[in-house]
């Protein structure tokens, strides 16, 4: 029986979480050089000011993409709002302030919100690959207005998930409470039953081919794996489905790839 719990807990590793520098985790130990993760956070700064975004939602690769479910290419996503930010100093300046939740690095059951820094946001990145999406002009000021008030902040559920289903609000991870954001925004509420029928109604979910063998041991993996939140398949929200609903909903500007050599069409 210990044999097998091991071997399933090695297939599950492709979507376990993992330590504190991948995934949807704060920042640990960084992979890359701190000038190397600077610069591209710096460039990121100037394409998305040069677009015109005053809020874009992005996203990193926080793992080697070949260990990641198909379907998924990035492991965290974010909202980035530009904004008037102190320095250390006292002096301001303005750039982009980013609102993540992030996976509590000591109970990964467990989420917290954080604001930080566009060089946090990548610290710790696998590779310097960025999914980003620009919403149109409208959606864009009714982002604003909620992430700047209480609704925001109301729609986090702190019981953490990796693979949360995003029609249901008994778990959450960073890319479901960015749907649920949009969703308020898009409808002007912050009643969670109408965001969740909004969400079952009209959002495709990433499925996540996950076996019964595998389903049943995911919490001895990690407990942040459960999937007692899901039916008979797993289904997750993803960058790509948000950018993919963005698109068929005419709701983006621009969507996108940024890596250090150029921007690429997603």
């Amino acid at each position: 029986m210990l044999r097998i719990i091991t071997l399933l807990f090695l297939a599950l590793a492709g979507i376990a979480p993992g330590p504190a520098t991948a995934g949807s985790s704060e920042a640990g130990k960084p992979q890359l050089p701190a000038a190397q993760v600077a610069h591209f956070a710096n460039r990121m700064q100037l394409v998305l000011a040069e677009r015109g975004a005053h809020v874009a939602i992005v996203a990193r690769m926080g793992r080697n993409p070949n260990t990641l479910p198909d379907g998924v290419k990035y492991t965290h996503v974010a909202y980035w709002v530009y904004s008037k930010l102190t320095q250390a100093d006292g002096t301001t300046a303005f750039g982009y302030q980013v609102y993540n939740l992030y996976q509590d690095d000591k109970d990964p059951t467990l989420s917290h919100l954080v604001q930080d820094s566009p060089a946090d946001f990548f610290a710790g990145a696998y590779r310097l690959d960025a999914g980003i999406i620009i919403p149109d002009e409208r959606l864009q000021k009714k982002l604003l207005k909620v992430i700047a008030g209480p609704t925001y902040a109301a729609l986090h559920n702190p019981q953490y998930s990796v693979l949360a289903n995003p029609e249901t609000s008994q778990f959450q991870n960073c890319t479901e409470h960015t749907l649920d954001v949009l969703m308020a925004s898009l409808y002007g509420t912050s009643d969670k039953g109408r965001i969740k029928a909004n969400i079952a109604a009209h959002f495709k979910s990433t499925p996540i081919p996950v076996g019964g063998f595998k389903r049943a041991f995911a919490t001895v993996a990690s407990r942040a794996l459960t999937t007692t939140d899901h039916g008979s398949t797993v289904a997750t929200a993803t960058f790509s489905s948000i950018a993919q609903f963005m698109k068929d909903n005419k709701l983006a500007a621009q969507v996108f790839r940024l890596t250090p050599q150029s921007a690429y069409p997603f």
